[in-house]
């Protein structure tokens, strides 16, 4: 198959087929004339590298993830298990850090709406010096 059923079968664009042939995420593909041509085993591939980016693997753990694929055994899935144990650990860590953000923000919101003091909390939360979110909000002049 060529290059754009290749992408309509995967819902992948073309652009990103070929990013992933240069960074080797994809073998380069035989060529008639000068039309790439795909295998059912690039489909495969492709929707594995595709499902993995989705789930926020880097390019790097995907390149893992597919040489440890063609390997059987208890050590192969050991690696595999390591991976998506790390990628779920940093998972957490975003969705904990989204949280914060949610929580400054609604902070702010909540003494904006309050309006008990000059000035606006909610620029002053963008202005503060990286505060850590995962504080309770802390706006001057707010008691």
């Amino acid at each position: 198959m060529k290059i754009g059923e290749l992408s309509r079968q995967t819902q992948c664009n073309v652009q990103t087929i070929r990013y992933y042939e240069r960074i080797g995420l994809l073998p380069q593909p035989r060529r008639q004339g000068k039309y790439r041509c795909y295998e059912c085993d690039d489909v495969a591939r492709l929707k594995f590298v595709r499902r993995a980016r989705q789930l926020g693997f880097t390019v790097d753990d995907v390149r893992g993830l597919l040489l440890l694929a063609r390997v059987d055994g208890e050590p192969a899935r050991a690696k595999i298990r390591s991976i998506v144990v790390r990628q779920v650990a940093d998972i957490r860590k975003k969705i904990d850090d989204l949280q914060a953000m949610v929580r400054a923000l609604t902070d702010a919101i909540c003494e904006c709406e309050a309006a008990r003091r000059p000035g606006c909390p909610i620029i002053e939360v963008f202005s503060a010096d990286q505060p850590d979110l995962r504080q309770p909000l802390s706006i001057r002049g707010s008691k």
